[in-house]
């Protein structure tokens, strides 16, 4: 029997578990399965064990508690992957009005799913500064496709089909260069400063009358504000472009300043980052799209919309004397960008977190990610570099390209040591212009205590790189895989059980 080499219980796989008769007593083994299951779900190839069902719940209980969380323990890559879920927005996605909910209702019998989606969209025009949101799209990098496309069909609309050109800064998030190359569009990098940031006399260089759009992200993946926001966007509109704002990092800003006050005529919101929904996994996801007035017309259809009702009453409730509709009269929208309206439940629980926190609450969120990020990095720059030393948002950049070359110790080998101790890694090798970086982003929820143990952490494993370097080099030893072949899992997954 094959077991796995890291499981300190020995536990076997699934697939070597239980053998022929061992079933579940309450369920009579003489009769078919097809009395069960529905028959175009059964195949006779597949080669399922017997199992009680104790030892099937205790299997799948096991692996879940293998799996790392933000239930767990710390995530030090926070908003961008794992910003804790207040469990009170899973309780109002789950209210059977809003969970139950067929996406075909008619606009009459969904008011409050619309009012919903109204009130949401409403919320983040306020935040951000921007005229509409649509809440259509999946995800982020969803998101940025559309806002590409938005502005893509803007250019044809005004007879300037010549702008073919994108400017990523070299601090912008990874997937930018993605979504502009889908569109069309031809990517043009720009590299950052001294400081880190975007140079306005190295912008202007490469506008011209080709120019679509300029991608940012502000503060951008250095933790960094661009503090010359303005002139860049001033430059950028001066040629007939459009700036769009990656809201990635919003979590930094959000209750303090606004995209759109920045000169910024597009953008998308990660809500997982910023307003709490679930994340990872593989799940379905949420990228709200943000334009400025001159780009509603072309937000992806429908968009819920308000109108007074005609028996509200003098008395009425704000709400009440509304009626919410879907609008799908937008003859130059780029269309929907994916099934049905938007990911519902999500916006639900993005709502749900606004209304808990209030605008003072959401100002202080940010305000706690900042200070949060600024304690780790003064004591971090203690033993690793700091390459960008100055006051930063709600992240920030360390690198060990100093310990790499007095230990050998890398990146990589700090973050698998993390893992030793507790903690789930931080961002590696990203943004590409640090060597040897590691991007940290505590997020407002966690306490001073948390902290201070992943400071220490952090300093232990340094400690140990210089004064025992292989203990680093071999980890991770006490997580359920250890060290693995990264380049063979690469390129020769084994994703299959070879018994099948």
């Amino acid at each position: 029997m094959t077991r796995l080499a890291s499981d300190h219980t020995a536990s076997p796989l699934i697939f070597e578990l239980g053998q022929d008769g061992r079933a579940n007593r309450y369920v009579d083994a003489g009769a078919p399965l097809s009395d069960f299951l529905p028959k175009d779900t059964l195949r006779e190839e597949l080669p399922l064990p017997d199992n009680t069902e104790l030892d099937v719940v205790r299997h799948f209980t096991r692996l879940s508690q293998r799996t790392f969380g933000i239930d767990v323990g710390f995530y030090p890559l926070g908003s961008c992957t794992m910003k804790y879920n207040p469990r009170v927005n899973d309780a109002m996605a789950s209210l059977p009005g809003m969970r139950d909910l067929h996406p075909y209702a008619p606009d009459e019998l969904a008011q409050g799913a619309l009012q919903v989606m109204y009130e949401l969209e409403r919320t983040f025009c306020s935040l951000f500064g921007m005229a509409a949101f649509s809440l259509n799209p999946s995800a982020g990098a969803h998101a940025e496709l559309a806002a590409l496309l938005i502005a893509k069909a803007y250019f044809k609309d005004r007879g300037q089909t010549h702008r073919n050109k994108v400017i990523v800064p070299d601090t912008a998030h990874g997937t930018n260069p993605a979504s502009a190359a889908m569109c069309g569009f031809k990517v043009i990098s720009l590299k950052s400063d001294e400081r880190g940031r975007v140079s306005v006399e190295e912008l202007k260089k490469v506008l011209g009358p080709d120019t679509a759009v300029c991608m940012m992200t502000n503060p951008n993946t250095l933790g960094l504000f661009e503090d010359h926001i303005h002139e860049i966007a001033k430059a950028v509109h001066d040629v007939g472009g459009l700036m769009y704002y990656d809201g990635a990092n919003a979590n930094a800003l959000m209750g303090n300043a606004r995209p759109g006050d920045m000169g910024f005529d597009l953008m998308h919101l990660n809500t997982h980052k910023t307003f709490t929904i679930p994340h990872g996994g593989g799940g379905a996801g949420h990228g709200p799209v943000g334009v400025a007035a001159h780009l509603v017309e072309f937000l992806p259809a429908p968009y819920v919309r308000a109108r007074p009702k005609n028996d509200g009453g003098a008395h009425a409730a704000p709400s009440d004397k509304l009626e919410f509709y879907l609008d799908f009269d937008m003859p130059k929208s780029i269309g929907p960008m994916r099934s049905f309206w938007s990911n519902f439940a999500h916006a639900v629980r993005a709502l749900a977190y606004i209304y808990a926190n209030g605008a003072e609450g959401l100002t202080r969120v940010s305000q706690l990610a900042v200070l949060n990020a600024n304690y780790i990095r003064v004591k971090v720059r203690e033993f690793l570099e700091t390459p960008y030393d100055e006051i930063c948002r709600h992240e920030f950049v360390a690198s060990a390209q100093e310990l790499k070359k007095e230990t050998g110790v890398r990146a990589l080998d700090i973050a698998k040591a993390l893992l030793d101790r507790g903690f789930m890694a931080p961002t590696m090798y990203f943004p590409l212009i640090v060597p040897e970086c590691l991007m940290i982003e505590p997020t407002e929820t966690e306490s001073k205590e948390t902290l201070d143990a992943f400071i220490a952490a952090l300093r232990e494993i340094v400690q140990t790189a210089k004064s025992n370097p292989e203990a680093i080099l071999a980890a991770p030893q006490y997580t359920v895989v250890g060290r693995l072949d990264e380049t063979r899992a690469a390129r020769q997954p084994d994703l299959r059980w070879p018994g099948h």
